[in-house]
């Protein structure tokens, strides 16, 4: 079977005029028969290069303030029509349909004009009918018709154009038919969910344009994907290729520091997507070696963040460790130079971007998708459970310790004292086990817990934690509350002069 087609004439209808001129210039000098509506065919006008306005294919003007331009049979049969199936092509004689052999469109810019925050009935006006019928239509023709459905496979065609003089393959016609689809599905998923933020459908759409493959998955036997705008939110400044691992690791780094903007510099080193060190002091270096001495062999490989420029003192001293992604507002001259000496070390400018505020995640044979937990405790949040209530210095730490603890692992406990993490029990079964986890560790890297805080994700069912805590030297205590035997732990509390406040928001993190 030969499925080399030459293409004889084209329709070109497209909002953006950008990169279309080598193309229409390739086209005309193929001898191809141009077809075109509005500004798209004065464009082509203006290059002095012939073209059929489509009003003299159909005989009917461009109607209803431009609504309606190519939806007419004319266009449509020139387009879907099997030029090997003798029903259509009587029938293309019979009414006088031209053949269109490539259809080149675009959309309205309908997410762009969203994101503006436009008016309503401007949003409305950017959802395309023409272009997405005349897309779906040449894509679905792919065995005789080639559709080019974005400015970003231009210079593809322009090659196509080139290297085969116009001829075009099945297997060309399909690849672009594929790209299509992509575009018009991906249009429809924008349209969907801008409808439903107020309709609150139960329905899960998500579309990505962008994405790339991993070098591997969580595990090198695995095969990963990241699909989104990466380059919109970082600027990759040195380094190797981001992993699978690494992702999940810049992702939990970005969402704890989001935590601290415009605040006092804040340094964090995470590893396995949980904090192992974090501080806030009144310099990003003494952040840093303050957060290195909560876990210093943790730190080993991990992912630091800051929330302020880093600066040449602060990156000599980073440069001393081995991380895998340094992560910052902005870097120093000096300090991007000093960070580069290692040539895999990942240096990574964060840009201010709105993050998506839903999660999603597969689970079982389906998904699982909520409202990201945006709730950050503060001082007005909280209540005094206890007759003794906490210092102004341990209600600093108390915040502290309760951002920190939102951004862990459950079950979990947070200890921090003076603004900086003491240690913490990640992903236990138990929350005892959390705590006793988080009190060993803080003595083997030598803290003294006496005036520590803690900070707990969910309630206390037992006064078993606060009796711990209170042995270990804790003295302020914070969490949800809201078992039925609080009184338990107030009671204890009481007795043994230690405050604790409950916030009445419980931060579970699987």
């Amino acid at each position: 079977m030969n499925d080399l087609k030459k293409a004889t004439s084209a329709l070109i209808s497209v909002f953006s005029k950008d990169g279309l001129e080598p193309i229409v210039q390739k086209l005309n000098n193929l001898g191809v028969t141009l077809y075109s509506t509005g500004g798209t065919e004065k464009f082509i006008k203006d290059l002095n290069i012939p073209v059929i306005p489509i009003e003299e294919v159909t005989s009917y003007p461009s109607i209803l303030g431009g609504r309606v331009k190519t939806l007419h049979p004319k266009v449509f049969g020139g387009i879907l029509n099997r030029q090997n199936h003798e029903g259509d092509v009587a029938e293309m004689a019979e009414y006088n349909i031209p053949q269109i052999d490539i259809v080149i469109v675009d959309l309205y810019p309908f997410e762009k004009t969203v994101a503006s925050g436009a008016e309503e009935q401007d949003i409305i006006e950017k959802i395309d009918i023409g272009g997405i019928s005349l897309i779906r239509a040449a894509a679905k023709n792919f065995a005789d018709t080639l559709c080019v459905s974005s400015v970003d496979d231009y210079s593809e065609l322009l090659e196509l154009l080139n290297a085969k003089d116009g001829n075009t393959t099945l297997v060309d016609r399909k690849r672009f038919a594929a790209k299509a689809f992509n575009v018009s599905s991906h249009y429809d998923t924008a349209i969907f969910n801008y409808f439903n933020t107020s309709e609150n459908l139960p329905v899960f759409k998500v579309s990505y344009n962008q994405g790339q493959e991993l070098r591997y998955g969580e595990n090198p036997h695995q095969k990963g994907y990241f699909f989104g705008d990466f380059d919109a939110m970082f600027e990759k400044l040195h380094g190797k290729e981001l992993s699978y691992n690494n992702l999940l690791d810049v992702d939990a780094a970005v969402n704890l520091m989001g935590e601290f903007n415009n605040e006092k510099p804040t340094f964090a080193i995470l590893k396995h997507n949980n904090a192992c060190g974090i501080a806030q002091r009144e310099t990003v270096l003494d952040a840093y070696i303050a957060a290195l001495a909560g876990d210093p062999v943790s730190a080993f490989g991990g992912i630091l963040i800051s929330n302020t420029e880093i600066d040449k003192a602060s990156a000599a001293e980073i440069n001393k460790l081995f991380c895998e992604v340094v992560i910052a507002p902005s870097f120093s001259r000096e300090a991007e130079e000093i960070l580069k000496e290692k040539k895999n070390r990942i240096l990574l400018v964060q840009k201010q971007v709105e993050l998506p505020k839903n999660l999603v995640r597969t689970s079982l044979n389906g998904v699982l998708a909520q409202e990201k937990d945006l709730k950050t405790d503060n001082l007005s949040d909280i209540s005094n459970a206890t007759d003794n209530n906490p210092t102004n210095s341990e209600l600093e730490d108390l915040i502290f310790a309760s951002k920190v603890c939102k951004h862990t692992k459950s079950n979990t406990i947070v200890l921090a004292k003076d603004k900086q993490l003491c240690a913490s029990g990640t992903g236990q079964t138990s929350r005892v086990d959390a705590l006793r986890q988080a009190i060993d560790k803080a003595t083997s890297f030598g803290f003294d817990l006496k005036g520590a805080v803690m900070a707990s994700d969910a309630f206390f069912p037992f006064p078993d934690c606060v009796e711990i805590a209170d042995n270990a030297g804790i003295t302020a205590v914070i969490q949800p509350g809201g078992s039925i035997k609080d009184q338990l732990s107030i009671d204890y509390c009481n007795a043994h002069k230690m405050s604790m406040v409950f916030t009445g928001t419980r931060h579970f993190k699987h």
